[in-house]
């Protein structure tokens, strides 16, 4: 190699250096043509470095270094770049499924897929160069399978848990979710390989091993096709003759509110004679699942149902009491 060359070799790797740092600006960092150009970049940069550096032990006849540990090392530096690039393309992968409309938990378990298989093909690929055959790899794998499988059965549980997780979507990331069992309620943030993230309305993170989900009932609120309104009002005892028209005008107001589905069932009855009250059931549903909207469309119902209630002359009670005393008159 002449000093002409050695120059050349070092201005081209000045210009691949410069090139690379440009690449990795912001605005070609999360696009996949430019990714892939940059890591091409850094394995020809490694390349070049291994090459230098033999030729420079070989020239100086350098002996506490070895141009086969040179080429040893760059391998090693070959498989962690490869590692890392793979992860970072996986990750761009996630951001454009999601962009592109992908459900989360899809893009998540596809993301976390792609990781372990190029993980896998990485040291299929290099394992012989560091003195792992092929077989050698699959024997190990199987005899490390049986040792996890010994000492980890609730690491496997978890892993398959999350597997069927995704297969059969119970729920998603962004649902809300509560068990009846356990004191498990908030939004999944989270779907691991081993366990499922849960932000609580606390805002408190909670943590819950997938295999849990196989023994519990979920339930999943932000899948329902409507919120329901339930409640009782009462009028007062005295005011039996209004029931009727009052009965009448909340069925009409709510058959008239927009924010009420119609098709789903609609009730308003007298059901219930109180100790000091006339009850009537109304039983509704809203159009909307989402919990602020319906909050919004059962204040309005309320709001109306009193001033029916007032407007027909009557009120609703509160709890009474009435004490009758009996004086005796000593004459």
């Amino acid at each position: 190699m002449t000093d002409q060359h050695l120059v050349a070799i070092l201005a081209l790797m000045g210009v691949l250096a410069i090139a690379y740092l440009g690449l990795r600006m912001k605005r070609f960092r999360n696009k996949i043509p430019f990714h892939i150009t940059r890591v091409a970049i850094a394995f020809f940069l490694l390349y070049l470095i291994s090459k230098l550096l033999r030729r420079f032990i070989e020239i100086h006849h350098i002996t506490f270094i070895t141009p086969k540990e040179i080429s040893f090392l760059y391998l090693l530096a070959v498989v962690a770049l490869s590692i890392k690039e793979s992860f970072v393309f996986a990750d761009q992968f996630r951001k454009y499924l999601v962009n592109t409309g992908r459900n989360t938990t899809s893009a998540q378990f596809i993301t976390k897929a792609i990781k372990i298989v190029s993980v896998i093909s990485i040291l299929l690929v290099f394992g012989e160069h560091f003195g792992l055959s092929f077989a050698g790899l699959l024997t190990f794998g199987g005899i490390g399978g049986i040792a996890i499988g010994l000492a980890g059965k609730d690491i496997l549980s978890n892993l398959f848990s999350g597997v069927m997780l995704y297969f059969d979507r119970p729920f998603n990331i962004g649902d809300w979710i509560r068990s009846p069992d356990r004191q498990i309620e908030g939004t999944v943030v989270e779907i691991g390989w081993r366990i499922t993230k849960i932000m609580t309305f606390q805002n408190r993170p909670l943590y819950v091993p997938n295999y849990l989900f196989s023994s519990i009932s979920v339930e999943n609120p932000g899948r329902m096709l409507n919120w329901r309104i339930n409640f009782s009002i009462g009028i007062l005892a005295d005011d039996s003759s209004k029931i009727k028209p009052i009965i009448s005008q909340i069925k009409d107001m709510l058959e008239k509110n927009e924010g009420i589905d119609q098709k789903q069932p609609l009730v308003v009855s007298f059901n219930q004679i109180g100790a000091s009250s006339l009850n009537i059931l109304v039983y509704c549903f809203t159009k909307t699942t989402v919990w602020k909207e319906w909050l919004q469309v059962q204040e309005d119902v309320y709001l109306s149902i009193i001033d029916i209630v007032q407007k027909n002359g009557s009120q609703m009670p509160y709890p009474t009491q009435t004490v009758i005393l009996d004086q005796e008159t000593k004459t």
